[in-house]
């Protein structure tokens, strides 16, 4: 509970001072992004951890949890634009789950080990699967909530 604790004293210091800012910042919203974030990054290591002793050769678990926070992202986008979730509902989900969720600096980082392992050819599968499952999970996140 320590790291809690120091995160709620984070966000009263940065809600009290209000110096330098225009509004002060809402302590709920930076809750919902910090929280959502949390539980997005537990679920990713998680499907890592799961996944990369069945996988060892190639990032699918990466793969995987980008496409499939991209998925969820269509769907709370789709749902936003129609009014069926609300700011506060995007903010938990869209911002802090999706964002802990998905990882393009481990993407990055694993294609630039497939390339100083000399597999150019699992690098550029990579770089292209990535952008392909990504952009059609969230056009398909979007379908489905249409």
């Amino acid at each position: 509970m320590p790291l809690l604790q120091a995160a709620f004293s984070f966000c009263n210091q940065i809600q009290n001072n209000t110096t330098n800012m225009t509004a002060p910042v809402p302590l709920f919203q930076l809750l919902l992004v910090f929280l959502g974030g949390g539980l997005g990054s537990v679920c990713r290591w998680g499907l890592g951890f799961a996944l990369q002793p069945l996988l060892p050769k190639f990032p699918f678990n990466t793969l995987l949890a980008n496409g499939m926070a991209c998925l969820v992202l269509g769907a709370v986008l789709g749902l936003y634009a129609t009014g069926n979730v609300s700011e506060e509902r995007k903010l938990l989900l869209a911002t802090g789950f999706c964002g802990g969720f998905s990882t393009f600096s481990t993407f990055t980082a694993e294609t630039w080990q497939l390339i100083q392992n000399s597999h150019y050819w699992a690098a550029t599968a990579n770089v292209i699967g990535s952008l392909a499952v990504c952009f059609v999970c969230l056009l398909l996140g979007l379908k489905l909530t249409a």
